[in-house]
């Protein structure tokens, strides 16, 4: 009993800090999308061209090598408990236009409801208790379009946000992000502004007397409606292609993801700004076998010896097409614990539908 109150009083809490320090806000839209891209530390602004450029950055969807793609994912997280997931779909307009819609899901299942056991009388009643989840959702609308540049092409995101816990809270959210990429020989470069406009969630919470009464009576605050704001953030990148021989090519990719709310802990960091930089490779023989490795989430840790010391996150992955038609990626990854006891296997599947006009 004692273990579900905390849950559930942890998911009330976070809920309240995110509506007060507006740099933790859908951070569960911060972790990625797609094996390759996890594999490679998530260095992807710059060189993604395909269906995960919804999330990546929505200008490279007019660089997909197919008019139609699919693309799924699914993760799990903390051995099993978060469960993370995605899926999206692509489609060629015009020889210089584009379409996706991307939907993500990152939520934790039945987690026990224990604010109703005692019946009127004090009694326990193990029938009372009941499960809920807590999940955050997004679906991603986006258009690209190639410009009269030559190399240069634009996209944007329409993002709709859902986050619920159980029947306790909800909110609904918006936001926009703007992409471009800049091909030029070997070489690509990419920008997006996510959230560019801030990313607004508006919180409503419905809690009956009794439940507001054991969360009084375990000395937790009563949540109240709120919005909460995601400020914007800017990821640059820059990409270049190695020909090592007629068999292999390789990819390379740096990017920084730089923050305006406030000094994090990241490798460059001040306030307002800070800079996090993480660094992807992937070699191909054929572009049918793919090895891919990453480094990103580069931290100052503080040991019980008041000793700083910095530390990285590595992620590997490998990835295998088939007739040019499905891709099935594999990444060894983790959401920045950097301990290999809660890395996960996560994999993901692209099938290309068609011929690009």
């Amino acid at each position: 009993m004692k273990k579900s109150l905390v849950i559930i009083s942890l998911v009330f809490f976070t809920v309240a800090v995110n509506a007060q320090v507006a740099k933790y806000s859908n951070e569960f839209l911060a972790i990625g999308v797609g094996a390759r891209s996890l594999a490679m530390a998530n260095a992807q602004v710059a060189s993604v061209n395909d269906v995960t450029s919804s999330y990546w950055n929505p200008a490279g969807l007019t660089r997909m090598t197919s008019s139609q793609q699919v693309g799924l994912m699914h993760a799990e997280y903390f051995a099993g408990i978060a469960k993370y997931d995605y899926a999206g779909y692509a489609m060629q307009i015009d020889t210089s236009s584009a379409f996706a819609v991307s939907l993500i899901r990152f939520g934790i299942d039945d987690i026990p409801n224990t604010l109703d056991l005692y019946d009127d009388q004090g009694n326990i009643n193990y029938d009372r208790i009941s499960k809920f989840s807590a999940a955050d959702y997004a679906a991603l609308f986006s258009y690209s379009r190639k410009t009269n540049i030559p190399g240069l092409n634009l996209g944007a995101n329409v993002k709709v946000i859902y986050r619920q816990i159980g029947s306790f809270a909800k909110a609904y959210g918006f936001g926009l992000d703007i992409g471009v990429q800049y091909a030029i020989k070997n070489w690509k470069f990419g920008a997006l502004g996510r959230d560019i406009t801030s990313t607004f969630n508006a919180w409503t919470y419905s809690l009956t007397d009794e439940e507001n009464d054991v969360l009084i009576a375990t000395g937790n605050e009563l949540p109240e409606n709120s919005l909460e704001v995601t400020l914007p953030r800017l990821i640059l990148g820059a990409a270049r292609n190695i020909r090592i021989s007629n068999s292999f090519n390789s990819i390379i990719e740096l990017d920084m993801d730089v923050t305006f709310d406030g000094k994090r802990n990241t490798l460059i960091k001040s306030d307002p700004v800070s800079i996090d930089p993480h660094f992807g490779v992937e070699v191909d023989y054929k572009k049918i076998v793919f090895l891919r490795a990453g480094i990103g989430n580069i931290q100052e840790e503080i040991d019980f010896g008041n000793k700083t010391t910095t530390t990285f996150q590595p992620n590997i992955g490998l990835g295998i097409r088939i007739k040019k038609i499905i891709s099935i990626d594999y990444a060894l990854t983790d959401i920045g614990d950097n301990s290999i006891a809660l890395y996960s296997n996560v994999f993901s599947l692209r099938v290309d539908l068609g011929t690009r006009n």
